[in-house]
């Protein structure tokens, strides 16, 4: 058997200013992400660990090392070398929510990037030092946005702007956290991820007014500033109640004019 990639990139072309990706059928009968790169491309499975080790018996050197953690928390600790396997373990769950992504699968792009999520929170907590957590967590209001417009766009393609509200605000919360964290709380107007999801908001929120029924609108609009505090309290069965009060109402028929 030739181990000539030549055949596969035949006809498919790298475009250095498009992400191309593309769904293949592999030899097990299980889908196969490609990602084309210039000098040829990656392939990701979609499910597990994108490259379909299994570290240690784990789905991933993040679950092993979680599990070990929770053996021995009081202890435990990550060295350089278990960082570098975390790291790079993260690019390639990166490169496959980004195809996630580009071929529309907001569901499983939602997934890597909260799984991601998790992993800059456990190096934040057993990583050596603070230079090792910042390898990780600079990304992280970038990854905070992905996760949102994953979260969200499904919503907004089914005009659920209502819900859709809230997981942007998540991820605005989520980056004012991060900035918090690092005290750049005064730097917030030149975070792009940030700026980023605040016009998208105010785009949403426009569309969930265009397509409410005006009896409705205020009433709308107090349903979300109780659903945020809801969140932020951590009070999702309240906030569940008032995200189902707020499609309910968003998905009234206006009345037709009067003739």
């Amino acid at each position: 058997m030739s181990k000539d990639i030549s055949q596969i990139l035949d006809g498919w072309n790298y475009e250095p200013d498009e992400v191309l990706v593309r769904i293949v059928q592999g030899d097990d009968g299980q889908e196969k992400i490609q990602l084309r790169l210039d000098l040829g491309l990656l392939q990701m499975c979609v499910d597990g660990r994108p490259d379909g080790d299994r570290p240690e018996g784990c789905e991933s050197w993040l679950d092993y090392y979680q599990r070990e953690a929770s053996g021995d928390g009081t202890r435990f600790q990550l060295d350089d070398n278990d960082c570098g396997r975390l790291l790079r373990e993260g690019v390639q769950y990166y490169h496959r929510y980004l195809s996630f992504w580009h071929l529309k699968r907001y569901e499983l792009c939602a997934r890597d990037t909260a799984r991601n999520l998790k992993l800059f929170g456990f190096v934040r907590k057993y990583a050596p030092s603070e230079r090792s957590k910042l390898q990780f967590d600079q990304w992280r209001p970038y990854v905070i946005m992905m996760h949102a417009r994953a979260v969200a766009t499904p919503l907004i393609e089914m005009r659920d702007y209502g819900g859709a509200l809230p997981a942007i605000d998540s991820g605005i919360r989520a980056i004012g956290k991060f900035l918090e964290d690092y005290n750049q709380l005064e730097r917030a107007d030149q975070c792009g991820e940030l700026n980023m999801l605040k016009k998208w908001r105010g785009e949403v929120a426009a569309m969930l007014d265009e397509s409410a029924p005006k009896s409705a609108r205020t009433s709308i609009q107090l349903l979300h500033m109780r659903l945020d505090e809801a969140v932020a309290d951590e009070r999702f069965e309240e906030a569940a109640k008032l995200r189902d009060e707020i499609r309910r109402l968003s998905e009234q028929p206006t009345a037709p004019p009067l003739e």
